[in-house]
């Protein structure tokens, strides 16, 4: 979705993790999460919860940091911000003070657009799991129910930490290209 909100002219500034969107000087980012996602989170014996958080922690500094550090005039499209990783790291045991107290405490934003998309639907994006990391279902292996139950779980948790924010809920839609429309429409309306 956010690669097709950046190929059209907005006055907006797109925050994210993924690596399509990271600066060629922030490319550690990109490799700490693919390496945390291999080698931390699928081995919860061999590594605690708060070994996880603490890997996650540099994307979320790092989101943070650019938006701290961008032109504040200049308004910030963050990609799943703080609240997913957050969510992500309450499944998996991590407790909630004080690394995840401080994560909250981080700028919060005017507006929240939060993209419903159905587990079955995510599931069927994902070529029927063939394209997900462990930090996405629960179990040894995805499969369709592992996989529902930890995509409800992580909406349930991540509708709670956003609670308190100004919420959109945008429907699950088909095209990307109106997804994409319908967020520009409602940050320009914020903005108007």
């Amino acid at each position: 979705m956010l690669a097709e909100f950046r190929r059209t002219a907005t006055p907006w500034r797109l925050v994210s993790v993924d690596d399509t969107f990271l600066a060629p000087e922030h490319a550690l980012i990109g490799r700490l999460r693919r390496d945390v996602v291999k080698d931390v989170a699928p081995n919860e014996t061999r590594w605690s919860p708060d070994f996880l958080a603490a890997m996650m922690h540099t994307a979320v500094v790092h989101l943070r940091d650019q938006l701290m550090n961008g032109d504040p005039l200049t308004p910030a499209v963050v990609d799943s911000y703080y609240y997913k990783f957050l969510a992500k790291c309450r499944l998996a045991g991590v407790p909630d003070d004080p690394l995840l107290t401080w994560w909250r405490s981080f700028p919060r934003p005017g507006r929240v657009i939060y993209l419903h998309v159905s587990p079955k639907s995510a599931w069927h994006r994902s070529r029927d799991g063939a394209d997900l990391n462990c930090l996405e279902y629960y179990g040894p292996q995805p499969e369709p129910y592992g996989f529902r139950r930890y995509q409800t779980d992580l909406d349930r948790l991540v509708r709670e930490e956003i609670r308190d924010l100004p919420v959109t809920v945008l429907a699950e839609q088909t095209d990307a290209a109106r997804t994409a429309a319908t967020v520009r429409e409602l940050i320009t309306h914020e903005l108007g």
